[in-house]
């Protein structure tokens, strides 16, 4: 396939590229051990959006894997999960960190944030997000336990791992490294990820 775009997501910052639908996406964690909240938004209106929420009981996992689609608030496929050679460990369940979480965790003011990533990714390409939609946490490891409470792991994804998928609608897919340094979610410190496009 040949590659039509390749961007590198510094540790702790967020970027965006434009995909066209056909056209595969991959995730890249370069290092190892970084989660990365993904994000996707319909080039024709960007009040659509890839959700998790919708996407969990469309495809009943907590994980997608190969052959599953992502979900948008309107419950149309944005994104296909072509192919991944990381543990398949992608959470669904938490909300993008924030200014407020950081807060209540007692980071000092300013700590970056996935939210503000997406703003500022957004912001590049004129784009303004009404809301924060709740992130495909790629590489992050959370499970339900028996009791019901949730236990996080470090990401257990390793250097050169990667999750591809294909765009069924024209979209900008925005990617933020997140910048989690309190709780142990990423192992080895806050690293880059990157972003490529390739044709179909």
């Amino acid at each position: 396939m040949a590659e039509r775009a390749r961007v590198q997501v510094p540790g702790g910052e967020g970027r965006a590229v434009l995909v066209a639908a056909g056209q595969v996406v991959r995730v890249t964690d370069l290092a190892g051990g970084q989660v990365g909240d993904l994000f996707a938004f319909s080039r024709a209106d960007p009040g659509e959006y890839a959700s998790a929420q919708h996407t969990r009981p469309a495809i009943a996992k907590l994980f997608p894997r190969p052959g599953d689609p992502v979900l948008t608030n309107r419950r149309r496929p944005i994104l296909a999960v072509t192919e991944d050679t990381s543990p398949g460990r992608h959470d669904m369940l938490y909300a993008a960190c924030d200014p407020a979480r950081y807060a209540s965790l007692g980071a000092a003011p300013g700590h970056r944030s996935c939210a503000a990533n997406l703003a500022e990714a957004l912001t590049g390409h004129g784009v303004t997000a009404g809301t924060v939609p709740q992130p495909l946490n790629v590489f992050m490891d959370v499970r339900p336990e028996p009791d019901g409470t949730l236990a996080s792991h470090p990401a257990s994804s390793g250097p050169g791992d990667f999750i591809a998928f294909r765009a069924e609608l024209d979209c900008l897919v925005v990617l933020s490294s997140c910048p989690m340094d309190i709780r142990p979610i990423s192992a080895g410190g806050i690293t880059a990820l990157q972003l490529s496009v390739q044709d179909g």
